[in-house]
């Protein structure tokens, strides 16, 4: 019990000190840099011809996305 008060003590006191340094900081949150586009890459999978796994998925949500009905459409 005593480490785990020692070990619940210590992150105590970490997350008060980000809390202080951002408070002193006056940064607003923000979000990555950019994640794949900032290095060029539009897409996760940046492949010409998807997988066959992918090509399904692709396949039956254009087919849902065909069969739905849209109330702006009626």
């Amino acid at each position: 019990m005593t480490i785990f008060l020692i070990t619940l003590g210590f992150f105590l006191v970490i997350v008060m000190a980000m809390a202080v340094g951002y408070i002193f900081q006056q940064k607003t949150l923000a979000g990555s840099c950019g994640g794949l586009s900032s290095i060029g890459i539009d897409k996760a999978c940046d492949c010409d011809n998807p997988c066959e796994k992918r090509q399904e998925r692709e396949r039956k949500a254009a087919l849902k996305q065909e069969n739905s009905i849209d109330i702006k459409n009626i």
